[in-house]
């Protein structure tokens, strides 16, 4: 007995799944009890350069080779992008092939379609690998605790943007400087958008939100924010007040009972949690159960063989689960017998404290004028810092931490601040006190 597999890409992560598969062959058959074997692996290009050399007359430019193909019973999608991904996918499980991927923007996206797809064929659709590159979070929520009511989950989700986050941090580089010495070390890509601007962690949360609460939040429904705007200085008052500035990502009941609060934005976080210490490339997942207590998980979110080792896990699971289950008892992809419709709680709601920090005048009145515009919306300070004065200009930083409060009424009162004559400009980064 053995378990055929065939990869759609052999780039970065394809040649790692290859490699791992060959290399680890003994290995995976004594705890699965039976060996993998690569069928196929569809490339562009036969001729092209490649970090593992497969095996002669392994690789195909025909689809069909791979989707489809009665001798291979997994597809392991691994191509990105939403087409022809999807299309390929859809076709695999229509096939009666299981499906194995780590194209997180295009279940994020294309979630439901390709879920409800495989359960109408009984077949697996595994994706350890969209989320935290080797940290096995996925199945944590599916398994490990699914007797539990998920209250909370707090994430950095994306190795690209902590690692320049740190190094804004340690050393008080500009995100401009950070970004490119990331990029000649290649932590970043050419064109780094998808991963500074958010929409990278933004995908890995509506899977990991699906997985926690059983609803598939919209993209669109979630607040998301990148680090582009977040200065040096940012972090040095942030260290003032006792914080460390991370890219979190969060997904949790509000209030702990409802509605569903998912959002991804740059926040300040205590110097002693978990999270705060958790720099470079690395990723971690905070996670509170109402049984379990808080689970932390971290790890590299990325890379060729740490994602791959998700890859392959998923492949050894479909492995495992195909020969010992009925299809009638397959078990649910998301853990959820049925996905749930709930809509997602406005970012307007949301209830947070708030760092700003206002470039204004050096002059009488300027700090009364603020606090007069925050308390007409129910916004309370905690703590002020000012600082000299730029003898050139005439501007002085003034920063506030603030209590608790409805992010509708806080935007509300930064519009009025910033009308403002002696107010240049108003920043802000929210905190996040009782992870």
């Amino acid at each position: 007995m053995l378990t055929t597999v065939g990869l759609l890409g052999f780039g970065n992560v394809g040649s790692g799944v290859a490699k791992l598969i060959k290399t680890e062959g003994g290995l995976i058959a004594d705890k699965l009890g039976w060996p993998l074997k690569l069928a196929k692996c569809l490339v562009r290009d036969l001729n092209a350069a490649r970090g593992f050399e497969p095996e002669p007359g392994l690789l195909t430019t025909d689809p069909s080779e791979v989707v489809g193909n009665p001798e291979v019973q997994v597809v392991c999608e691994l191509i990105g992008g939403v087409e022809p991904a999807k299309t390929l996918i859809l076709r695999a499980l229509e096939a009666g092939q299981h499906v194995v991927t780590a194209n997180k923007a295009l279940l994020a996206t294309h979630g439901l379609e390709i879920f409800r797809k495989a359960s109408e064929v009984n077949r697996d659709v595994m994706f350890e690998a969209a989320v935290a590159g080797a940290i096995p979070v996925i199945r944590t929520l599916k398994e490990g605790l699914t007797a539990n009511r998920i209250q909370a989950l707090y994430g950095i989700l994306n190795g690209t943007t902590n690692h320049i986050i740190t190094r804004m941090s340690k050393d008080a580089l500009t995100f401009a400087e950070a970004l490119a010495e990331a990029q000649a070390a290649g932590f970043a890509e050419a064109d780094p958008t998808a991963d500074v601007e958010g929409h990278d962690a933004a995908h890995k949360l509506v899977l990991l939100s699906a997985l926690a609460y059983g609803v598939l939040p919209k993209l669109d429904d979630i607040h998301v924010e990148g680090i582009t705007k977040l200065d040096p200085i940012d972090f040095a008052f942030a260290a003032e007040f006792g914080y460390v500035i991370k890219l979190l990502a969060t997904a949790s009941l509000h209030n702990g009972q409802g509605p569903l609060e998912v959002r991804l934005h740059p926040t300040m976080l205590p110097a002693g949690h978990l999270l705060s210490g958790v720099n470079g490339v690395m990723n971690a997942i905070t996670i509170r159960g109402h049984a379990s207590g808080d689970i932390f998980l971290s790890g590299p979110g990325a890379g060729m063989m740490p994602t791959a080792s998700s890859v392959v896990g998923d492949i050894i699971e479909v492995a495992r689960t195909h020969q010992s289950l009925e299809s009638s008892l397959r078990p649910p992809i998301l853990g959820w017998r049925k996905l749930k419709s709930d809509s997602v709680m406005p970012m307007s709601e949301a209830l947070l404290g708030y760092y700003l920090r206002l470039t204004v005048l050096d002059r009488p009145g300027v700090l009364s004028a603020i606090s007069g515009i925050l308390g007409a919306h129910n916004i309370s300070i905690a703590q002020v810092i000012q600082r000299g004065q730029n003898n050139l200009t005439g501007w002085v930083d003034l920063v506030m931490l603030t209590h608790k409060a409805l992010e509708k009424d806080l935007q509300k009162a930064l519009v009025a601040t910033r009308e403002l004559e002696a107010v240049r400009e108003a920043r802000l980064i929210r905190v996040e006190e009782s992870l």
